[in-house]
C-alpha cells in the first residue's frame, strides 16, 4: 500500500495486481518496439535488468555485488546520448505511472471483493452498536456529524490533467477487464483499446509549457467533482443510509449530509499574487455555473424518469399553476414578439444549438449504476471564461464536446456586436457598427440586455419540437414540475453568465434559484408525493440521489474559503490609521490593538472613507473584503489566516469584512447576501502552535468577540493547525507532539467559555508534511478534539489519489465518516501517565535541536541541499500558479514546505520526514527509557501513529541512492555532511524497530514494502538517470532538452514514490 490510501487493505494476494501489471507492460512494450526501435528496446531492458538483479542482490544480503551491478547501470547510463536519456526516461516514467494505475485499480477490486468491507460503515456501526453504544446515539451522532474536505491548490499534482484522464481511461478498461462474461472477442477489442490508450499517451507531452493561471486550477478540482464525486457522493449516502437502517431501525434522513466539500482554489492568495479579488469572483460564479449545470442534466434524467401519473393533490395542485403560469406567459411572449421589427429580429436572432433528438446520457440507466459505469471519464463542460474566446482546456488542449452542444456565451455575444450576428450580410455588420457610435450609454445597455435575455429563436424550435405541456394529453405532473424547476435552472445559470459579464440581469427572483433551499423544495415536494402513493421505491432513486446532491453540493458545489497572511491585513490597517491621522496600527502593543479593534467593531459607521487612496497592494485587500461582502456566505467559507499570532490578528479581519459590508449594504441600499464569514486563525510555526490557547482564550475573553461567536457562528469557533511549516521549522517529530498539545489547548479555551471549536487539519500529502492513512491521521488526534467535526485539506496529487475515482472516492468518504464517528464516540485513549508526556518533552527538544542544528545552523548545509537535490529545477514543473518562495530570500526559512519535501523525496533520502527522531529516540533509550517507549507504542494512539509514519517513510528511504546523488552532485568538501545524514538515517531506523518491536522496516504492512519492491527496477535508474542529467545540466544550464529530460525523471520518481510534496 502507498501511504495515499492505506487505508483499504494490509495482507492482500498480489496475483491479480502482478498479471495486471505484466499485461500493461508488455503493451506498453510492445508500443515502445513499433515507436522507437529494436535496438533502443534491448538497451532498454539491460537497464532493467542490471536494476533488478542490484535488487535482488541487495535484498539477499549481498551488498558488494550489489553496489557493483549499480555501479555498472549508472555507468551505462553516463555513455547514453541525450536523446537516448530523455527516450529512457519516458518510457520508465510511463511504466512507473501503469504500475499506478495497476495498484489503484487493485484496491478497488479488492475493496469490492471484501465482506465484510473493513473501516466501512457497515463495520464500524456494527462494531460500535455491539461494544454497547445505544442505537440511538449512533443515529444522533452519524446524523450530527459535520466532516469538511477542502481540496486546495497546492502544486504537488505533477501530471498533466490531459494525462489524468487518458490514466482514469485506463483504470476503467482494467475494470472492465475483469469481467468473467468476456468472450474471446471482446478481450480482443479490449486489448486494442488498452493499446491505444497506451500509445495516445506515448504520444503525449508529458510536460506542462507554462503556468495554470488560478482559474485553471479551480477548473482542475471542479473537474474532480464532475468526474467523480458527483456520482460518488449518492453511492456513499446511500451505504450510510442503509447501515444506519440496519443498526438502528431508522435511515439517513434524505437532507442529511456527514461530509461536504470545500476549496481554497481560487481563494488561497498566501503568497500568491495572482489570485485576486476578480479571481476569487469569477471561481466563485464559475462553481455556481458548474453546479447548475450538473442540476439540469439531472432534471433531463428525471423527467424520462417520473412518468407515472398518480401523485400527491398537493403535487397535483402546483402542476396545474405551472401550466396557468406557463399559459399565460406564452400568451404573452408571443405578444412580445409579434411587437419586434424585422431588424431587431435580424439583430438579435442567432443560430440556436442543435436540440437533443435522444434520450440524455445514462436516462436509461438506474442510478444505482452511476458509480461504476465504466464510461470515459473525460471532461465534458465548456465553463464560462472571463474573456471573449472559447475556452481552452489547461495544457493547450481543446476543451471535448459538451452533452448539451451549449453555446458559448461570451464569443456569440461579442460576435452579435461585432459581426451583427448575420453571416451573409457584410452591409448588416456595418450598419450595427455606425449605428452603434449614435446610441447613448443607457441604449446600449438596454440593447445588450435584450439580446441576452431574448434567444427568441432557440426558444421557437423547442415549441416546434416539444408541444406545449398543457396541449399534450397524459403527460405526467411530475415532469411538469421537474421540467419548471430544469426551466429556472437555466435562467439561473443564464443569470451567471450575466453576471460574469457585468452585463444588467435584472430576474424577477421568482424566476431563478438562489439558495440550495429553493431547489430543494420542489423535488422534496415530489418525493414525498411519490411516497405517499405507495411508489416510495421510485422515490428512493434517481430522485432521492439529486435530492442528496442538493444537500450536499448545494448551489456553489464547493464554498471558497479565502486565505491570506496576517501581515498583510496589519499593512492594510496601518494605511487606514495613517490616512485617518491616529497613528501606525503596526507600532501599536497588543493591547492598544485589541481597544481600537473592539471600539470599531462596536460601532455603526465605516472606517475606511471611500476617498482613500492607497497602494496597490493595500487595495487588493480592500477589493477582496468587498468582493467577499458581495459574494458572502451563501458563496464562500471561511476566512482563514496564516501565521496568526495574536488575537488582533482575527479582530483586524473582523473589523475589515464589517467595513466591507457595511459599505457594500450602504451601495445596495438592503443587506450584505448572506452572513459574514467565519474568521479562522491558522497556527503553523511551533512558537504560534504553543501560543494558540492562550490567543483563543484571549479572544474569547472580549464580549463583543464571544457574543459575535454565538450570534453569527452559533456559538462555533474554528481553528486551523499547519502540518507542513511546523513540520519544517522543527522536524517531524516535534512538530507533531506540538500540534497534539496545541489542539488539547484550544479545546479546553473553548470549553472554558462553552463554545465549541471545530479543528481545521492542514495536512500535506507527503508524512512530511503532516500526511499519511486518513484513519490512522483521524483516530490518533488528542481525546476531545474530534466531537462530531472535523474540517481537513487534501492536496494535490492526494486529490487525484483518493478522489480521482468514484469507487476509491467512495470509499475514502466512507473511511471519513467512521474515523470521525470512532473518535467522538471511542475517543483515543490519552497518555496513560503524566511520565509519558515528560518522555514525549525529552525526545521533541532533543530531536528539534538535532534537525536545527544541522538544516539552520550548519553554514554548509543550504549549499549541499542545493547541491544534493533538484530543488532549484523544480520551478521549471508549472505544476501550480503560486512561487516556490514566500519572499525573494534563499534560506530554507522562506522556502515553502511543498518544494522543501518535494526535493528531497526525489533522492529518496525524504530528509525532512525523519531528521532528528533517532537522536530523539535514541537520547531517551541510552537513558534507560526503552521499555516505557515500547509501551507507549502499544497502548497510545497517537504515540503508535507517528512511528508506524515515520517507519513507513524511512522504508521508502534507500541510502545507496541517496549516496549516489552526494558522490556525482555534492562538492568534495560538503560530502562528510552527507555521509553524516546518511548515519543519522540508519540511527533513527535502527531505535523505530526498537520502539516498535519489529526486526524490520513494514514489518506490520507487508503489503507496502512489496509494492515498493516491485517498483524498484525502474524507480533506481530514473534515479540514476536524473543524476546524469543534473549532472550535465549544471554544466550545460541552457540546454532545453536536457531540462525537459530532468523534468521528466521527476515526473517518473514522484510516480514511483507515488508521492511529490
Amino acid at each position: 500500500m502507498t501511504d495515499t490510501t492505506d487505508d483499504i487493505a494490509e495482507e492482500i494476494s498480489f496475483q491479480s495486481f502482478d498479471d495486471d501489471c505484466k499485461l500493461l507492460g508488455s503493451l506498453l512494450n510492445d508500443v515502445l518496439q513499433r515507436e522507437v526501435g529494436g535496438t533502443f528496446m534491448e538497451k532498454l531492458e539491460r537497464n532493467r535488468t542490471l536494476a533488478q538483479s542490484a535488487c535482488n542482490m541487495r535484498t539477499a544480503g549481498i551488498e558488494d555485488m550489489a553496489e557493483l551491478l549499480e555501479k555498472q547501470l549508472a555507468s551505462e547510463i553516463s555513455k547514453m546520448t541525450l536523446e537516448e536519456a530523455l527516450t529512457l526516461a519516458r518510457a520508465f516514467s510511463h511504466y512507473l505511472n501503469l504500475m499506478g494505475i495497476a495498484e489503484t485499480h487493485h484496491r478497488v477490486r479488492k475493496a469490492r471483493n471484501a465482506a465484510p468491507l473493513s473501516k466501512s460503515c457497515d463495520d464500524i456501526f456494527n462494531k460500535l452498536v455491539q461494544g454497547g453504544v445505544p442505537p440511538d446515539d449512533l443515529y444522533e451522532t452519524v446524523c450530527k456529524q459535520e466532516v469538511e474536505i477542502v481540496l486546495t491548490a497546492h502544486p504537488t499534482q505533477i501530471n498533466r490533467r490531459t494525462l489524468q484522464y487518458k490514466h482514469i481511461r485506463l483504470a476503467h478498461l482494467l475494470d472492465y477487464n475483469d469481467r468473467p462474461d468476456l468472450s474471446l472477442e471482446d478481450r480482443e477489442m479490449l486489448i486494442e483499446d488498452l493499446v491505444r490508450e497506451i500509445t495516445s499517451i506515448w504520444q503525449t507531452d508529458e510536460l506542462r509549457r507554462y503556468q495554470p493561471t488560478p482559474v485553471e486550477e479551480a477548473r482542475a478540482g471542479l473537474n474532480i467533482v464532475e468526474q467523480s464525486l458527483w456520482k460518488a457522493v449518492p453511492h456513499y449516502l446511500r451505504r450510510v443510509s442503509n447501515a444506519l437502517k440496519k443498526h438502528t431501525g431508522r435511515p439517513l434522513p434524505l437532507t442529511c449530509t456527514p461530509i461536504r466539500f470545500g476549496s481554497w482554489m481560487g481563494g488561497d492568495r498566501d503568497g500568491n499574487p495572482n489570485v485576486t479579488a476578480k479571481v476569487t469572483k469569477d471561481v466563485s460564479l464559475l462553481s455556481r455555473w458548474m453546479a447548475i449545470d450538473l442540476y439540469i442534466r439531472e432534471a433531463d434524467n428525471l423527467r424520462f424518469e417520473l412518468s407515472m401519473n398518480q401523485c400527491s393533490d398537493r403535487l397535483s395542485r402546483l402542476a396545474h399553476e405551472i401550466l396557468e403560469e406557463e399559459t399565460s406567459s406564452d400568451v404573452r411572449h408571443e405578444s412580445w414578439n409579434q411587437s419586434l421589427s424585422r431588424s431587431q429580429m435580424k439583430l438579435h436572432g442567432q443560430q440556436a444549438p442543435s436540440l437533443p433528438t435522444q434520450l440524455p446520457a445514462g436516462a436509461d440507466l438506474p442510478s444505482c449504476t452511476e458509480c461504476n459505469d465504466g464510461g470515459s471519464e473525460y471532461p465534458r463542460l465548456e465553463f464560462p471564461s472571463t474573456d471573449y474566446k472559447p475556452l481552452n482546456r489547461q495544457d493547450g488542449q481543446g476543451s471535448s464536446s459538451s452533452n448539451f452542444s451549449r453555446l458559448d456565451f461570451r464569443h456569440n455575444l461579442r460576435s452579435s456586436f461585432q459581426n451583427g450576428h448575420s453571416a451573409n450580410s457584410s452591409t448588416a455588420q456595418s450598419a450595427v457598427i455606425s449605428r452603434s457610435t449614435s446610441f447613448n450609454s443607457s441604449q446600449h445597455i438596454a440593447q445588450r440586455k435584450v439580446f441576452a435575455e431574448s434567444q427568441m429563436g432557440r426558444s421557437s424550435f423547442q415549441k416546434l419540437l416539444e408541444p406545449r405541456i398543457s396541449q399534450s394529453p397524459g403527460i405526467a405532473p411530475y415532469r411538469i414540475v421537474i421540467g419548471n424547476v430544469k426551466d429556472k435552472l437555466m435562467k439561473t445559470q443564464r443569470r451567471l453568465e450575466l453576471l460574469l459579464e457585468d452585463l444588467p440581469c435584472e430576474y424577477d427572483p421568482w424566476d431563478y434559484y438562489e439558495t440550495s433551499d429553493q431547489l430543494l423544495e420542489p423535488l422534496l415536494l415530489c418525493y414525498d408525493s411519490l411516497q405517499s402513493c405507495g411508489s416510495g421505491v421510485l422515490a428512493d432513486g434517481r430522485l432521492a440521489d439529486l435530492i442528496r446532491r442538493v444537500a450536499t453540493f448545494g448551489m456553489v458545489l464547493m464554498k471558497l474559503d479565502l486565505r491570506q497572511e496576517s501581515g498583510r491585513h496589519a499593512d492594510t490597517l496601518d494605511a487606514i490609521t495613517r490616512y485617518l491621522d491616529i497613528g501606525m496600527y503596526s507600532e501599536w502593543d497588543e493591547g492598544k490593538k485589541l481597544e481600537f479593534l473592539t471600539r470599531e467593531l462596536k460601532g455603526k459607521r465605516p472606517l475606511v472613507p471611500a476617498s482613500i487612496e492607497v497602494a496597490a497592494d493595500i487595495k487588493e485587500v480592500l477589493d477582496t473584503f468587498r468582493v467577499a461582502a458581495e459574494l458572502g456566505s451563501d458563496s464562500l467559507g471561511a476566512y482563514v489566516i496564516s501565521m496568526a499570532s495574536n488575537a488582533s490578528d482575527v479582530l483586524a479581519v473582523e473589523l475589515l469584512q464589517k467595513d466591507a459590508r457595511l459599505a457594500f449594504s450602504g451601495e445596495l441600499g438592503r443587506p450584505c447576501p448572506g452572513g459574514t464569514l467565519r474568521v479562522v486563525p491558522l497556527f503553523e510555526t511551533v512558537k504560534d502552535l504553543r501560543e494558540a490557547g492562550s490567543v483563543i482564550r484571549r479572544l474569547l475573553s472580549i464580549d463583543w468577540y464571544r457574543e459575535h461567536i454565538i450570534k453569527n457562528h452559533n456559538g462555533h469557533q474554528e481553528v486551523m493547525v499547519g502540518y507542513s511549516d511546523s513540520g519544517k521549522d522543527a522536524g517531524r517529530f516535534t512538530a507533531a507532539w506540538e500540534l497534539y498539545k496545541a489542539q488539547e489547548d484550544v479545546v479546553a479555551a473553548c470549553n472554558e467559555y462553552g463554545i465549541k471549536v471545530t479543528l481545521f487539519h492542514g495536512r500535506g500529502g507527503s508524512i512530511g508534511r503532516g500526511g499519511g492513512p486518513t484513519y490512522l491521521a483521524i483516530q490518533s488526534q488528542p481525546p476531545g478534539s474530534v466531537m462530531g467535526t472535523l474540517r481537513s485539506t487534501e492536496q494535490g496529487e492526494m486529490v487525484q489519489a483518493k478522489f480521482g475515482l468514484p469507487q476509491t472516492a467512495v470509499r475514502q468518504l466512507e473511511i471519513y465518516t467512521t474515523a470521525v464517528l470512532l473518535a467522538t464516540l471511542r475517543p483515543p485513549h490519552p497518555p496513560r501517565e503524566e511520565k509519558w508526556r515528560n518522555l514525549m518533552e525529552d525526545i521533541s527538544k532533543i530531536s528539534c535541536q538535532n534537525y536545527r542544528s544541522v538544516v539552520y545552523e550548519n553554514p554548509e548545509f543550504l549549499a549541499y541541499f542545493h547541491e544534493a537535490t533538484p530543488q532549484a529545477e523544480l520551478g521549471f514543473l508549472n505544476i501550480g500558479s503560486r512561487p516556490t518562495r514566500r519572499k525573494s530570500s534563499t534560506g530554507i526559512g522562506h522556502l515553502r514546505a511543498i518544494p522543501w519535501v518535494f526535493a528531497w523525496t526525489q533522492t529518496r533520502f525524504v530528509l525532512p520526514a525523519w531528521l532528528g527522531v533517532g537522536a530523539g529516540l535514541k537520547g531517551v533509550c541510552e537513558k534507560g527509557h526503552t521499555d516505557d517507549l515500547k509501551a507507549m507504542y502499544e497502548e497510545w494512539p497517537f504515540f503508535q501513529s507517528t512511528i508506524d509514519l515515520i517507519e513507513m517513510v524511512i522504508g521508502k528511504a534507500d541510502i545507496p541512492i541517496a549516496k549516489h546523488y552526494d558522490e556525482v552532485l555534492v562538492s568534495e568538501s560538503r560530502r562528510e555532511l552527507g555521509s553524516n545524514l546518511r548515519t543519522e538515517l540508519l540511527t533513527a531506523e535502527k531505535y523505530v524497530l526498537v520502539v516498535s518491536g519489529h526486526e524490520k522496516l513494514s514489518e506490520n504492512n507487508r503489503s507496502l514494502r512489496r509494492l515498493i519492491e516491485s517498483r524498484l527496477p525502474y524507480l533506481n535508474p530514473m534515479n540514476m538517470l536524473q543524476v546524469e542529467v543534473l549532472k550535465r545540466l549544471r554544466c550545460d544550464d541552457a540546454n532545453h532538452k536536457l531540462r525537459d529530460a530532468l523534468l521528466i525523471t521527476i515526473n517518473g520518481i514522484a510516480a514511483g514514490m507515488r508521492n511529490t510534496g
